[in-house]
């Protein structure tokens, strides 16, 4: 096992997790006394499991066309450019 690449990918996850709108509808299913913390722990963690698992079988089939360093550049300038449009759109929109 590649433990540098394992607690890399933990940490950045991780962190991109953290009181992101994920975490925050699960919160909000967790604060209904009437439903089970574990059915909701369970369903966001398969969620998280599922969408992984995608994210490996894209980036794998992806990386047999594309080059693995042209992805990195386009998945930061695909970065920037989202967080340009969010900064545009949300200091375009009236207060």
């Amino acid at each position: 096992m590649e433990w540098k690449i394992l607690v890399t990918v933990f940490a950045s996850v991780f962190i991109a997790e953290m009181a992101d709108k994920t975490q925050l509808v699960t919160m909000l299913f967790a604060t209904d006394r009437n439903v089970s913390k574990w059915t909701v722990f369970l369903g966001a963690a398969s969620a998280l499991i599922l969408t992984s698992a995608i994210g490996v079988a894209a980036g794998s089939l992806l990386s047999q066309v594309i080059n693995p360093r042209a992805m990195t550049i386009l998945a930061g300038a695909g970065f920037i450019l989202i967080g340009a449009w969010t900064l545009f759109h949300g200091m375009s929109q009236p207060r």
